[in-house]
Protein backbone atom coordinates (compact mmCIF):
# COMPACT_ATOMS: atom_id res chain seq x y z
CA UNK A 1 0.00 0.00 0.00
CA UNK A 2 3.03 2.70 0.90
CA UNK A 3 4.83 1.64 -2.49
CA UNK A 4 0.92 2.13 -4.07
CA UNK A 5 0.67 5.42 -2.23
CA UNK A 6 4.34 6.74 -2.97
CA UNK A 7 4.35 5.39 -6.71
CA UNK A 8 1.30 6.83 -7.79
CA UNK A 9 1.67 10.50 -6.47
CA UNK A 10 5.54 10.09 -8.43
CA UNK A 11 4.63 9.10 -11.23
CA UNK A 12 1.48 11.15 -11.89
CA UNK A 13 3.74 14.29 -10.76
CA UNK A 14 6.34 13.17 -13.27
CA UNK A 15 3.99 12.11 -15.99
CA UNK A 16 2.35 15.77 -15.58
CA UNK A 17 5.84 17.35 -16.03
CA UNK A 18 7.13 15.64 -19.07
CA UNK A 19 6.54 15.12 -22.76
CA UNK A 20 5.94 11.82 -24.14
CA UNK A 21 8.06 11.07 -27.49
CA UNK A 22 5.69 13.06 -30.15
CA UNK A 23 5.67 16.00 -28.00
CA UNK A 24 2.30 15.79 -26.82
CA UNK A 25 0.34 15.81 -23.15
CA UNK A 26 -1.77 13.12 -22.31
CA UNK A 27 -5.84 14.50 -21.63
CA UNK A 28 -6.05 14.40 -17.60
CA UNK A 29 -10.10 13.19 -19.03
CA UNK A 30 -9.17 10.18 -20.84
CA UNK A 31 -6.49 8.92 -18.21
CA UNK A 32 -9.08 9.37 -15.97
CA UNK A 33 -11.89 7.08 -18.28
CA UNK A 34 -9.06 4.48 -18.89
CA UNK A 35 -8.43 4.41 -15.15
CA UNK A 36 -12.10 3.93 -14.20
CA UNK A 37 -12.58 1.42 -16.99
CA UNK A 38 -9.87 -0.51 -15.21
CA UNK A 39 -11.05 -0.69 -11.86
CA UNK A 40 -14.31 -1.80 -13.43
CA UNK A 41 -12.76 -4.64 -14.91
CA UNK A 42 -10.48 -5.67 -12.10
CA UNK A 43 -13.83 -5.60 -9.67
CA UNK A 44 -15.44 -8.03 -12.01
CA UNK A 45 -12.35 -10.33 -11.97
CA UNK A 46 -12.61 -10.54 -8.17
CA UNK A 47 -15.95 -11.10 -8.65
CA UNK A 48 -15.37 -13.98 -11.27
CA UNK A 49 -13.32 -15.25 -8.75
CA UNK A 50 -15.72 -15.75 -5.69
CA UNK A 51 -17.61 -17.24 -7.58
CA UNK A 52 -15.15 -20.25 -8.53
CA UNK A 53 -14.23 -19.09 -12.01
CA UNK A 54 -17.82 -19.25 -13.39
CA UNK A 55 -19.10 -16.74 -16.05
CA UNK A 56 -22.50 -17.68 -15.89
CA UNK A 57 -22.75 -16.91 -12.23
CA UNK A 58 -20.91 -13.90 -13.10
CA UNK A 59 -23.67 -12.71 -15.79
CA UNK A 60 -26.20 -14.07 -13.03
CA UNK A 61 -24.76 -11.45 -9.98
CA UNK A 62 -24.43 -8.86 -12.45
CA UNK A 63 -27.94 -9.36 -14.22
CA UNK A 64 -29.74 -9.44 -10.57
CA UNK A 65 -27.37 -6.48 -8.87
CA UNK A 66 -27.52 -4.09 -11.68
CA UNK A 67 -29.94 -4.58 -14.66
CA UNK A 68 -32.67 -5.91 -11.97
CA UNK A 69 -31.86 -3.12 -9.41
CA UNK A 70 -31.41 -0.20 -11.26
CA UNK A 71 -32.59 1.86 -8.04
CA UNK A 72 -29.59 1.23 -6.62
CA UNK A 73 -27.21 1.78 -9.00
CA UNK A 74 -29.11 5.15 -9.55
CA UNK A 75 -28.33 5.88 -5.92
CA UNK A 76 -24.51 5.50 -6.62
CA UNK A 77 -24.58 8.34 -8.95
CA UNK A 78 -23.57 10.74 -6.65
CA UNK A 79 -20.60 8.91 -5.54
CA UNK A 80 -19.80 8.23 -9.02
CA UNK A 81 -19.61 11.91 -10.10
CA UNK A 82 -17.70 13.16 -7.58
CA UNK A 83 -15.29 10.78 -7.30
CA UNK A 84 -14.98 10.78 -11.65
CA UNK A 85 -14.46 14.91 -10.61
CA UNK A 86 -12.01 14.06 -7.93
CA UNK A 87 -9.66 12.09 -10.07
CA UNK A 88 -9.58 14.92 -12.91
CA UNK A 89 -8.77 17.50 -9.80
CA UNK A 90 -5.99 15.48 -9.18
CA UNK A 91 -4.55 15.12 -12.43
CA UNK A 92 -4.37 19.37 -11.91
CA UNK A 93 -3.41 19.30 -8.35
CA UNK A 94 -0.25 17.22 -9.15
CA UNK A 95 0.30 19.58 -12.81
CA UNK A 96 0.68 22.68 -10.48
CA UNK A 97 1.77 21.32 -7.04
CA UNK A 98 5.39 19.24 -6.03
CA UNK A 99 4.16 15.54 -4.95
CA UNK A 100 5.44 15.80 -1.13
CA UNK A 101 3.39 18.78 -0.74
CA UNK A 102 0.81 17.89 -2.76
CA UNK A 103 0.45 14.48 -0.43
CA UNK A 104 0.38 16.44 2.92
CA UNK A 105 -2.46 18.63 1.29
CA UNK A 106 -4.49 15.89 0.26
CA UNK A 107 -4.46 14.42 3.54
CA UNK A 108 -7.44 17.53 4.48
CA UNK A 109 -9.16 14.52 3.22
CA UNK A 110 -9.54 13.16 7.03
CA UNK A 111 -11.01 16.63 8.00
CA UNK A 112 -13.86 16.77 5.53
CA UNK A 113 -14.84 13.12 6.01
CA UNK A 114 -14.97 13.93 9.63
CA UNK A 115 -17.11 17.08 9.28
CA UNK A 116 -18.95 15.25 6.76
CA UNK A 117 -19.52 12.04 9.05
CA UNK A 118 -20.51 14.33 11.55
CA UNK A 119 -23.06 15.74 9.69
CA UNK A 120 -24.68 13.03 7.51
CA UNK A 121 -24.24 10.22 10.16
CA UNK A 122 -24.71 12.23 13.69
CA UNK A 123 -21.05 10.35 14.49
CA UNK A 124 -19.23 11.81 17.86
CA UNK A 125 -15.66 12.64 18.37
CA UNK A 126 -13.75 13.02 21.38
CA UNK A 127 -11.45 15.94 22.10
CA UNK A 128 -8.87 14.48 21.41
CA UNK A 129 -10.00 13.80 17.45
CA UNK A 130 -10.78 17.29 16.85
CA UNK A 131 -7.48 18.12 18.34
CA UNK A 132 -6.03 16.16 15.62
CA UNK A 133 -8.00 17.63 13.30
CA UNK A 134 -7.13 21.11 14.23
CA UNK A 135 -3.29 19.63 14.04
CA UNK A 136 -3.93 18.46 10.65
CA UNK A 137 -5.09 21.30 8.94
CA UNK A 138 -2.08 23.73 10.66
CA UNK A 139 0.58 21.05 9.37
CA UNK A 140 -0.86 21.65 5.84
CA UNK A 141 -0.86 25.21 6.62
CA UNK A 142 2.60 25.22 7.08
CA UNK A 143 3.17 22.82 4.33
CA UNK A 144 1.01 24.68 1.85
CA UNK A 145 2.81 28.21 2.49
CA UNK A 146 6.28 26.87 2.97
CA UNK A 147 7.13 28.30 -0.64
CA UNK A 148 8.90 24.74 -1.56
CA UNK A 149 8.65 22.95 -4.67
CA UNK A 150 10.37 20.84 -7.33
CA UNK A 151 12.74 20.88 -10.29
CA UNK A 152 9.59 20.46 -12.20
CA UNK A 153 8.15 23.36 -10.64
CA UNK A 154 6.85 25.98 -13.09
CA UNK A 155 10.02 28.17 -14.63
CA UNK A 156 8.28 31.19 -16.19
CA UNK A 157 8.82 33.51 -12.67
CA UNK A 158 7.83 33.89 -9.18
CA UNK A 159 4.66 35.20 -10.16
CA UNK A 160 3.13 32.58 -12.67
CA UNK A 161 4.71 29.67 -10.57
CA UNK A 162 2.73 31.53 -7.67
CA UNK A 163 -0.73 31.01 -9.64
CA UNK A 164 0.26 27.76 -10.65
CA UNK A 165 0.71 26.39 -7.17
CA UNK A 166 -2.93 28.62 -6.12
CA UNK A 167 -4.29 26.70 -8.53
CA UNK A 168 -2.91 22.95 -7.26
CA UNK A 169 -4.18 24.19 -3.76
CA UNK A 170 -7.60 24.78 -5.00
CA UNK A 171 -7.57 21.56 -6.99
CA UNK A 172 -5.94 19.19 -3.90
CA UNK A 173 -8.73 21.22 -1.73
CA UNK A 174 -11.71 20.44 -4.17
CA UNK A 175 -10.80 17.22 -3.92
CA UNK A 176 -10.36 16.59 -0.45
CA UNK A 177 -14.21 17.96 -0.12
CA UNK A 178 -15.50 15.37 -3.08
CA UNK A 179 -13.29 12.85 -1.21
CA UNK A 180 -14.59 13.07 2.07
CA UNK A 181 -18.40 13.53 1.24
CA UNK A 182 -18.92 10.41 -1.11
CA UNK A 183 -16.30 8.59 1.34
CA UNK A 184 -19.03 9.68 3.82
CA UNK A 185 -21.85 8.70 1.34
CA UNK A 186 -21.03 5.47 0.21
CA UNK A 187 -20.73 4.00 3.89
CA UNK A 188 -23.97 5.37 4.51
CA UNK A 189 -25.16 2.82 1.82
CA UNK A 190 -22.73 0.03 2.62
CA UNK A 191 -24.22 -0.15 6.10
CA UNK A 192 -27.80 0.13 5.17
CA UNK A 193 -27.31 -2.98 2.78
CA UNK A 194 -25.58 -6.45 2.98
CA UNK A 195 -24.39 -6.60 -0.43
CA UNK A 196 -20.91 -7.84 -1.41
CA UNK A 197 -18.67 -4.91 -1.30
CA UNK A 198 -17.22 -5.58 -4.81
CA UNK A 199 -20.32 -5.64 -6.51
CA UNK A 200 -21.29 -2.39 -4.93
CA UNK A 201 -18.30 -1.12 -6.52
CA UNK A 202 -19.76 -2.43 -9.97
CA UNK A 203 -23.02 -0.90 -9.31
CA UNK A 204 -20.90 2.38 -8.70
CA UNK A 205 -18.15 1.55 -11.04
CA UNK A 206 -20.96 1.79 -13.92
CA UNK A 207 -22.18 4.52 -13.80
CA UNK A 208 -18.35 6.38 -13.55
CA UNK A 209 -17.31 4.83 -16.69
CA UNK A 210 -20.25 6.72 -18.61
CA UNK A 211 -19.42 10.06 -16.56
CA UNK A 212 -16.03 9.83 -17.47
CA UNK A 213 -16.57 8.79 -21.04
CA UNK A 214 -18.56 12.07 -21.04
CA UNK A 215 -16.28 14.27 -19.32
CA UNK A 216 -14.07 13.35 -22.28
CA UNK A 217 -16.21 15.14 -24.97
CA UNK A 218 -17.36 17.86 -22.28
CA UNK A 219 -13.93 19.20 -21.95
CA UNK A 220 -11.48 17.46 -24.76
CA UNK A 221 -13.73 16.68 -27.63
CA UNK A 222 -11.94 19.07 -30.07
CA UNK A 223 -8.57 17.62 -29.36
CA UNK A 224 -9.57 14.01 -29.27
CA UNK A 225 -11.05 14.50 -32.35
CA UNK A 226 -7.89 15.55 -34.36
CA UNK A 227 -5.97 13.30 -32.30
CA UNK A 228 -7.88 10.89 -30.81
CA UNK A 229 -8.47 9.85 -27.29
CA UNK A 230 -5.26 8.08 -26.57
CA UNK A 231 -3.10 11.00 -27.14
CA UNK A 232 0.31 11.39 -25.43
CA UNK A 233 -0.25 8.04 -23.71
CA UNK A 234 3.21 6.00 -22.87
CA UNK A 235 4.00 3.26 -20.86
CA UNK A 236 4.42 5.88 -17.98
CA UNK A 237 1.22 6.91 -18.00
CA UNK A 238 -0.59 3.22 -18.29
CA UNK A 239 1.72 2.48 -15.81
CA UNK A 240 0.40 5.32 -13.55
CA UNK A 241 -3.25 4.21 -14.98
CA UNK A 242 -2.85 0.60 -13.75
CA UNK A 243 -1.65 1.76 -10.37
CA UNK A 244 -4.22 4.06 -9.08
CA UNK A 245 -7.23 1.63 -10.40
CA UNK A 246 -5.25 -1.05 -8.00
CA UNK A 247 -4.96 1.55 -5.24
CA UNK A 248 -8.98 0.20 -4.28
CA UNK A 249 -8.05 -3.58 -4.79
CA UNK A 250 -4.70 -3.39 -2.03
CA UNK A 251 -6.93 -1.01 0.06
CA UNK A 252 -9.42 -3.51 0.63
CA UNK A 253 -6.86 -6.07 1.15
CA UNK A 254 -4.81 -4.35 3.72
CA UNK A 255 -8.35 -3.74 5.51
CA UNK A 256 -9.14 -7.01 5.42
CA UNK A 257 -5.94 -9.02 6.34
CA UNK A 258 -4.39 -6.10 8.90
CA UNK A 259 -6.72 -3.40 10.04
CA UNK A 260 -7.55 0.07 9.72
CA UNK A 261 -4.71 1.58 12.10
CA UNK A 262 -2.33 -0.01 9.86
CA UNK A 263 -3.74 1.64 6.85
CA UNK A 264 -3.39 4.72 8.61
CA UNK A 265 0.09 4.47 9.33
CA UNK A 266 1.28 3.06 6.22
CA UNK A 267 -1.13 6.62 4.59
CA UNK A 268 1.92 8.20 7.44
CA UNK A 269 4.67 6.81 6.19
CA UNK A 270 3.84 7.17 2.26
CA UNK A 271 4.01 10.93 3.12
CA UNK A 272 7.85 11.10 4.31
CA UNK A 273 8.96 8.29 1.62
CA UNK A 274 7.42 11.11 -0.94
CA UNK A 275 9.44 13.72 0.52
CA UNK A 276 12.32 12.09 1.04
CA UNK A 277 12.15 9.67 -2.62
CA UNK A 278 11.01 13.73 -3.57
CA UNK A 279 14.16 15.18 -2.55
CA UNK A 280 16.57 12.37 -4.54
CA UNK A 281 14.21 12.44 -7.97
CA UNK A 282 12.43 15.47 -7.81
CA UNK A 283 15.11 17.46 -6.60
CA UNK A 284 12.56 18.84 -4.05
CA UNK A 285 13.81 21.78 -1.92
CA UNK A 286 12.05 21.23 1.65
CA UNK A 287 12.38 24.13 3.92
CA UNK A 288 11.78 24.25 7.84
CA UNK A 289 8.45 25.21 7.89
CA UNK A 290 7.50 22.04 5.11
CA UNK A 291 9.09 20.19 7.71
CA UNK A 292 7.74 20.80 10.25
CA UNK A 293 4.22 20.98 8.58
CA UNK A 294 4.55 17.42 7.81
CA UNK A 295 5.25 15.96 11.35
CA UNK A 296 2.41 17.78 12.46
CA UNK A 297 0.34 16.12 9.88
CA UNK A 298 1.85 12.38 10.62
CA UNK A 299 1.05 13.33 14.35
CA UNK A 300 -2.51 14.47 13.73
CA UNK A 301 -3.10 11.00 11.58
CA UNK A 302 -1.26 9.15 14.17
CA UNK A 303 -3.59 10.50 16.81
CA UNK A 304 -6.81 10.46 14.98
CA UNK A 305 -6.47 6.85 14.59
CA UNK A 306 -5.84 5.91 18.03
CA UNK A 307 -9.12 4.15 19.55
CA UNK A 308 -10.33 6.49 22.59
CA UNK A 309 -10.56 5.47 25.75
CA UNK A 310 -13.69 4.10 27.19
CA UNK A 311 -13.88 5.01 30.77
CA UNK A 312 -15.33 2.51 32.89
CA UNK A 313 -17.52 3.32 35.74
CA UNK A 314 -16.36 2.86 39.55
CA UNK A 315 -18.49 0.08 40.46
CA UNK A 316 -19.45 0.63 44.62
CA UNK A 317 -19.44 -2.37 46.41
CA UNK A 318 -22.30 -2.93 48.95
CA UNK A 319 -21.39 -1.98 52.61
CA UNK A 320 -21.78 -4.85 54.91
CA UNK A 321 -23.52 -3.85 58.09
CA UNK A 322 -23.55 -7.02 60.03
CA UNK A 323 -20.24 -6.47 61.39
Amino acid sequence: MVAQMVGLVLLMRYSRTVESVDGEMYLASTAVFAMEAMKFLICNVVILYQVDGSVVALGEQLYFHVFQTPFEVVKLFVPSLLYTVQNNLLYLALTNLDAATYQVCYQLKILTTAVFSAVMLNRKFSAKKWFALVMLTVGVALAQNSGSGDSHTNRHGAEAEEQNRFVGLVAVLCAACTSGFSGVYFEKILKGSSVNLWIRNIQMGLPSVLIAFTGIYVKDSAIVAAKGMMVGFTPLVWTVIFIQAAGGLIVAVVVKYADSVLKVFAASFSIVASCIVSVFLLDFRPNLSFCFGTVLVCLSIVLYSRPDKIRRKRRILPVNRSG
